[in-house]
This record gives C-alpha cells, structure tokens and sequence, in this order.
C-alpha cells in the first residue's frame, strides 16, 4: 500500500506525456508509472549517477532539461524528461528515445 504522505513537487511538470511503448504497459494493466512521475516531481530522480544528479538540481535552479531513470525491473526501465521551460513532462521506454 502507497504511503499517504503528500509529497510536494519541485516544479510544474507542464502537460504529460506517455509514449506508445508506456500507453501499452498501462493498458495491458503491467505498469502503473504514477509512483514514478511523482518522484520525478518531488526531486527523486532514481537510478542515475552522482554526477547527473547534481546536474539535475543545478537545473532546477537553471532551467535545463530534467531527467530520471528508474529501474522497475530487470527487463523495463522507465525514462522521465522534463524539457527546459517545463511545458512538457515526457514518459518513456529508453528504446523509445
């Protein structure tokens, strides 16, 4: 069961995008990428190197590009991009890049 602590977001991720290849996980009921959107959103930015993280808060501060990667399973990886002026919060498969 989810925590219900309310997490606070960082920044506005703009409008939310899912790819072809995340839409299908979701529709066939194998994934669910909210937890994930809203660690993305609270500054979580999951399986990424120290140095991509510090890049990341640089660029909260900066406006540049945000990424996530997180590592659901061994066999899927879910990639989160926020564009620079955070119109866009993007959701995909990284083959899907």
């Amino acid at each position: 069961m989810e925590s219900a602590r309310s997490v606070t977001p960082c920044f506005a991720p703009g409008n939310i995008y899912v790819t072809a290849g995340v839409h299908a996980l979701v529709e066939n009921g194998t994934f669910h990428p909210a937890p994930y959107l809203k660690r993305h959103l609270s500054g979580d930015w999951g399986d990424i190197d120290p140095e991509d993280w510090e890049e990341n808060q640089s660029a909260l501060e900066h406006d540049n590009r945000l990424l996530s990667v997180y590592h659901v399973t061994p066999e899927l990886t879910l990639w989160i991009i926020t564009e620079w002026d955070r119109s866009v919060t993007t959701m995909l498969l990284p083959e899907e890049y």
